[in-house]
């Protein structure tokens, strides 16, 4: 299953992404950290087909 993304940094390399395991969010690792996105009820309408949208919601570091 994929997800599409929506809003966070406008260069993240992919808006279309898998979702493994389906969840309530989503983790992607970033520029040294963690956009996390966050299902709505939403769907979008993507080359892939109709997808789930998850909506960004905060950044968390990545402690060295």
């Amino acid at each position: 299953m994929k997800a599409f993304l929506e809003g966070g940094p406008d260069d993240l390399p992919e808006r279309v992404v898998p979702i493994t395991p389906p969840g309530i969010e989503l983790k992607i690792r970033h520029r040294g950290g963690y956009e996390h996105f966050k299902v709505t009820p939403r769907h979008q309408d993507t080359a892939e087909g109709r997808l789930p949208v998850f909506e960004w919601c905060e950044r968390t570091e990545i402690a060295e």
